[in-house]
């Protein structure tokens, strides 16, 4: 698969961790992204075309920052652990742009 947002950059696809990219900006900074991620990623695109660049931004500026980060769906259960890495959801990038996505699913009414 190819992820244009990240096409400057160096990614691979390691034996350890086949699921989610490891993308290189430097010799310095890294970070992977779980497949929930790149979904969450493309539901912004989706409905936030004019602010996308902001999240990819945010992202690259966070990892530049903390050096090594693992973009996961879910703190509390995710599958990708590196060692020595931080781990963000994609709401630690968009809530401070006041970009936000409204989760309108619920349960069915079905059984009442």
């Amino acid at each position: 698969m190819k992820y244009i947002e990240f096409s400057n950059y160096q990614i691979k696809i390691e034996k350890e961790y086949p699921f989610s990219p490891h993308v290189i900006i430097d010799e310095e900074c890294d970070f992977y992204f779980e497949p929930v991620v790149y979904t969450q990623l493309q539901g912004f695109k989706e409905r936030h075309p004019d602010k996308y660049h902001l999240i990819i931004e945010g992202m690259i500026e966070r990892v530049k920052k903390n050096k090594h980060v693992v973009f996961v769906g879910d703190y509390e259960s995710y599958f990708t652990e590196v060692p020595n890495y931080i781990y963000l959801e994609i709401t630690d990038i968009t809530n401070p742009l006041q970009i936000f996505v409204e989760d309108k699913s619920r349960g069915s009414d079905y059984g009442d």
